[in-house]
């Protein structure tokens, strides 16, 4: 990172923490053209029901289809205000895969609403001013409660793993699992949403990665690493949904 971006980046209220965060997730890239409390029933991964609903942001003709935001997802419209920069992304195109990351940052273990908030905010930021990408990410976020937020719209592709963000839909776990382990709370409702999204758009077990299965990187940290080697083995939640 050049000295202008990381004064800009701690002149924006980020500090070490997304300097941390540019470290963190490596290798995500991006496509480019040449304070809710929401608490699901994590026992029951049918509570995710996807409802069609059009964000205020997507002008018309823009997107070739309006995005499907799931009922029991916190809104985008409850953690930022900022909009994608539309002319700078590629369209979604059919789903294939779904791929779980961490966010590599300091270790959070924060239960808070508003925590989970600014932490998200901050990401983005450090997607769009550090790393010049057209918003944060991912497009899905499990916060260390349980709670699904939801961050860049499905009808866009994502920026989370380099050259293989078309047809995949990202979910990042908050945290740093090299130095933390996920707690109940995220790793059944990460279970339960994925299992929605496998659902949904038809993917199947063996189309579910994590970060480093694409690509070479620490992502998403041994110990989530290991909760989705296990969910996805024989017996596991991932591999009986």
């Amino acid at each position: 990172m050049d000295q202008i971006s990381r004064r800009h980046l701690l002149r924006s209220g980020l500090g070490a923490g997304a300097l941390a965060f540019l470290a963190g997730c490596g290798g995500a890239g991006t496509s480019r053209r040449p304070g809710i409390r929401v608490t699901p029933r994590a026992s029951d991964a049918s509570d995710w029901e996807f409802v069609p609903q059009k964000p205020d942001w997507l002008e018309n003709g823009t997107v070739s289809a309006p995005p499907s935001v799931m009922k029991g997802v916190v809104p985008r419209s409850s953690w930022t205000r900022a909009t994608p920069k539309l002319w700078d992304t590629n369209p979604m195109g059919r789903v294939s895969r779904i791929t779980v990351h961490h966010d590599g940052m300091t270790p959070f273990m924060s239960t808070s609403s508003s925590s989970a908030a600014q932490r998200l905010e901050s990401i983005r930021n450090a997607h769009v001013s550090g790393n010049g990408w057209a918003d944060i990410g991912y497009h899905y976020v499990v916060d260390p409660a349980g709670r699904v937020w939801e961050a860049r719209s499905t009808t866009l592709q994502g920026a989370h793993v380099k050259d293989n963000n078309e047809g995949n839909i990202g979910v990042m776990v908050m945290g740093n699992y090299e130095q933390q382990v996920p707690t109940v709370a995220a790793s059944t409702s990460l279970d339960d949403f994925v299992a929605s999204l496998m659902r949904r758009y038809q993917v199947g077990v063996s189309r579910v990665f994590t970060h480093r299965e694409i690509r070479p990187t620490a992502c998403p940290g041994v110990n989530l690493q290991r909760v989705m080697e296990s969910t996805r083995s024989r017996g596991g939640a991932l591999a009986r949904a």
